[in-house]
């Protein structure tokens, strides 16, 4: 299984690698956020009770899971269209692991996040922001973003096994985007939720991703939160990683 994902994985990669433009085009949402977000709340710093002086600290955290959401929200889509193809169909008489079909391309989505979100972090440190950029600090803060990036690509790929249409597949991954990153603290603090609100972001993986990424980026580094929050996540991305291996098996029979 290993190897097999390995190789499949490597394919995919070079895909990409000819095509680099794409990954690159996904970058261009969460810049407009940056830039726009990051200019239209920044004297909400002055409320009273804000966590910091300076949006752009506050607002990093959750455009960099943000770019991993948009980028890995949309793996099942290219599955889908090899479903459809028949190229499924062939790995599947192959003697390659139907558990590597799914996992190589989860991977691969997550490897393309990874490299999304180095982009950002370098804009936003261009922009002002003042992050803690310290090597085990910023590996924590990776570490988020590789099992977020696992959680929902596996997500997305379950679904475009289970759908097998490409329509409500892509309103799926409309509403795995923006109303989970509402339904979190990405643009404003808990105590500055409606109530409604925060009690819904305590089961939105996302909200758990954002804190944990800010708990190691901004500030002083809070180890407390971070490993609530991974510990947290980690049960969603195995979860998710879980039901879309299930879904391929499903499909196989």
């Amino acid at each position: 299984m290993l190897a097999d994902t390995w190789y499949l994985f490597n394919k995919y990669m070079k895909i990409t690698i000819r095509m680099p433009m794409w990954t690159l085009f996904t970058l261009v949402q969460p810049l407009i956020w940056l830039i726009i977000f990051g200019q239209l709340f920044k004297n909400i710093t002055q409320l009273p009770g804000f966590p910091t002086d300076n949006y752009m600290d506050f607002f990093v955290p959750g455009v960099l899971i943000m770019t991993v959401l948009f980028g890995s929200s949309w793996s099942g889509v290219s599955l889908l269209r090899e479903i459809q193809s028949g190229t499924v169909d062939k790995m599947l008489v192959s003697p390659v692991s139907r558990v590597a079909i799914v996992l190589s391309r989860v991977l691969h989505s997550t490897a393309q996040v990874v490299v999304q979100v180095l982009i950002m972090l370098i804009v936003a440190w261009a922009m002002g922001a003042k992050l803690n950029l310290n090597p085990i600090y910023l590996g924590l803060s990776m570490l988020v973003v590789v099992l977020l990036g696992l959680c929902f690509a596996a997500i997305s790929n379950g679904f475009a096994i289970a759908l097998q249409r490409e329509e409500p597949l892509v309103i799926i991954g409309n509403l795995m985007t923006l109303p989970l990153m509402f339904f979190s603290t990405a643009l404003v603090p808990a105590d500055f939720m409606p109530g409604w609100i925060k009690y819904i972001s305590m089961i939105n993986p996302i909200n758990y991703s954002v804190e944990a990424v800010r708990a190691v980026l901004v500030g002083t580094p809070d180890l407390a939160v971070f490993g609530t929050a991974l510990l947290i996540l980690t049960g969603f991305t195995g979860a998710a990683l879980w039901w879309a291996v299930s879904a391929f098996n499903t499909l196989r029979d």
